[in-house]
């Protein structure tokens, strides 16, 4: 589903997401390289259009990967060894956006975020089709968050 679509279905994670992909601006990209290996990358986003877009340089890796098998896992950074912001994990479908309007604004967040924004036709674009979430937190015990559209949003903590 496309995110505006998870953010109904989801707001709890949607949120956190959002709040995340706004702060750090960046995340790790999961992706299955032609032979079969996983591959991690960055890759910036831009929530625009009620999508979440992945944008990247014409011809990297990840977007070829992408182009061959779209099954990927958007991943949050995280540069604390306790992990006190969390983690959260998105699961789902790149699909490539050649829809101009959609182009123009996946641009137009992109120049409001860093003030530059890649030239047509030379970047790949895609937008994440969420297929489920999950959220794991540390700290006075284990917080799990997982959802899916059958299921629902569902919650346990573990103590340490």
């Amino acid at each position: 589903m496309r995110w505006d679509q998870f953010e109904a279905a989801c707001p709890e994670l949607a949120a956190e997401g959002r709040r995340r992909f706004t702060h750090d601006q960046l995340v790790l990209l999961g992706t299955n390289r032609r032979d079969g290996w996983p591959r991690i990358s960055p890759c910036e986003v831009d929530l625009a259009a009620g999508h979440l877009f992945l944008g990247m340089m014409w011809r990297s890796m990840k977007a070829l990967d992408l182009r061959r098998d779209p099954r990927v896992i958007v991943h949050t950074v995280q540069c604390d060894r306790e992990a006190a912001s969390g983690d959260l994990k998105l699961y789902g479908r790149a699909v490539e956006i050649g829809e101009r309007a959609l182009r123009a604004a996946f641009r137009a967040a992109i120049k409001t975020r860093i003030n530059w924004a890649p030239e047509e036709p030379r970047f790949h674009l895609f937008a994440l089709d969420v297929a489920w979430a999950s959220f794991v937190k540390f700290g006075g015990g284990q917080t799990i968050k997982t959802w899916d559209p059958a299921r629902g949003l569902r919650q346990r903590v573990r103590d340490h």
